[in-house]
């Protein structure tokens, strides 16, 4: 039985296991459910010894816990990969919207509903069923590669704790190549590889003038306003071509080459449709001499997500606010880092406030891009991979989230490769979540013929360095 021909034979059974696993409400978010991310854990954790791979231990963290498994191959100068997912998911309520109980997961019309469904538990699990599905085709106990899952429970609370895990587990891991499968393709018919991620900054911003609010008519003109200087700070984030004007921001910036700008060039973009998808924006907009797909994968931005000061409720107040304020994110590319963008706002804040007027700012924690080359050895491999799956040519892409990714890239020192399955229509972190089983059974496909390009490339290949 070949490789496509176990898949489909195995669906069935596929569907009901995730549908199973989606059946924990494993939010991450909420203290509430710290039991159910642990039952979710164990659950994986026992699914992946039933699917044959010999080492699986569930790795505490200093909160919820990550599930590790290992499959050494018969060889052992195999290439060493390890998949990374997570198994925590977004809060979900009946009351949010849902047509069901989101944790009550149902399979209709070949789509799986519930939470979770493809972010990020139904791309987890197609990765089990991809290496039964190889070592059966080659009548084989082990897979080609040394094969490492680490799935992360604490995703979609910001991993707070994986880059220590990663730290502390560094020798077991050492992995030659990382494969993401927290992933999108461009659309269900048009098969993508995701060539990177942005990162995030994010700042509120204080601005305080006198020590309590001022009568407008005995002190106005006379004394310096906050929210007039807010409002003259934030409007000069931008210069006129849209450019970023805090000082050094596009220093470290990546740029994109025309190889990289062909190939997002050939996807098949509809800007009109793109604008209604958008809350029905009106135009595009943004940083002049790109498109509008390089401007949200591949160039930084400086976003104004709220302001408010002084009297914001009903009828008038004649004052002079005390104080103006404002939240700020900033998405990053590669190679820019989340704290030298905050120490950039710092310094563009100190150059311009007014005399009279201190500005303080409150940074969060900050999440760095990552990137992946083209060209590499591992993206090319899986490229070949999914076009064997899909039959079709596989294009690239890239994402506007933000992960745990680079940490992955970083402390583990291996390039990423992004293979997943998701689409922006399967309703991620909203209402109503599902996926195409088709989908998850295609990626269940890629990933086994993967493991084997990859044991099959040359040694000049699997050597490769990460542009």
């Amino acid at each position: 039985m070949d490789v496509r021909d176990y898949i489909a034979a195995s669906a069935a059974d596929f569907s009901r296991a995730l549908r199973e696993w989606l059946a924990i409400p494993s939010v991450s978010a909420d203290p509430a459910h710290a039991g159910d991310v642990r039952a979710s854990a164990e659950w994986l954790a026992d699914y992946l010894r039933e699917t044959g791979f010999p080492v699986v231990e569930i790795w505490e963290t200093g909160g919820l816990p990550s599930v590790y498994a290992h499959w050494p191959a018969a060889d052992p100068t195999a290439p060493r990969v390890l998949v990374y997912g997570h198994h925590d998911v977004q809060p979900a309520a009946l009351g949010d919207g849902w047509d069901h109980d989101p944790f009550a997961p149902r399979e209709a019309g070949g789509r799986i509903f519930g939470r979770g469904a493809s972010d990020d538990k139904g791309q987890v699990l197609f990765h089990a069923l991809g290496v039964r599905a190889l070592l059966a085709a080659r009548d084989e106990d082990a897979p080609p590669v040394q094969l490492t899952m680490l799935i992360e429970g604490e995703e979609e609370s910001g991993s707070p704790n994986f880059a220590a895990l990663l730290r502390q587990r560094k020798d077991e891991l050492k992995p030659d190549l990382i494969v993401i499968s927290d992933a999108t393709m461009w659309a269900a018919d048009v098969p993508s590889i995701c060539l990177g991620m942005r990162g995030l900054a994010d700042a509120e911003i204080t601005l305080t003038g006198p020590s309590r609010d001022l009568h407008s008519g005995s002190f106005g003109g006379g004394v310096p306003n906050p929210a007039h200087a807010l409002a003259s700070l934030l409007a000069g984030l931008h210069d006129a071509d849209g450019r970023v004007t805090l000082p050094g921001f596009y220093d470290d910036v990546v740029p994109l080459n025309s190889e990289e700008r062909a190939l997002f060039a050939k996807l098949p973009f509809d800007e009109q449709g793109w604008l209604a998808d958008a809350g029905d924006s009106r135009a595009s907009y943004g940083e002049a001499g790109y498109s509008t797909l390089e401007r949200i994968w591949a160039r930084p931005t400086a976003e104004v997500n709220g302001l408010w000061g002084g009297h914001t409720g009903p009828g008038g107040k004649t004052i002079i606010p005390q104080a103006a304020h404002a939240k700020l994110s900033f998405r990053l590319v590669a190679d820019q880092e989340p704290g030298k963008v905050i120490e950039s706002l710092k310094k563009y804040l100190n150059s311009n406030t007014p005399n009279g007027i201190v500005t303080t700012v409150s940074a969060g924690t900050g999440v760095r891009p990552c990137r992946s080359a083209f060209d590499s050895p591992g993206v090319r491999a899986a490229r070949r991979a999914m076009q064997r799956a899909f039959g079709t040519e596989v294009l690239f892409a890239r994402e506007g989230g933000s992960g745990p990714e680079a940490d992955l890239a970083d402390i583990l020192d291996a390039p990423l490769v992004f293979v997943g399955v998701g689409v922006d229509t399967d309703r991620i972190h909203a209402a109503n979540e599902y996926v195409d089983l088709s989908r998850l059974l295609l990626g269940a496909e890629s990933v086994a013929y993967l493991w084997e390009e990859l044991a099959e490339a040359s040694p000049a290949e699997e050597s490769g360095e990460q542009a």
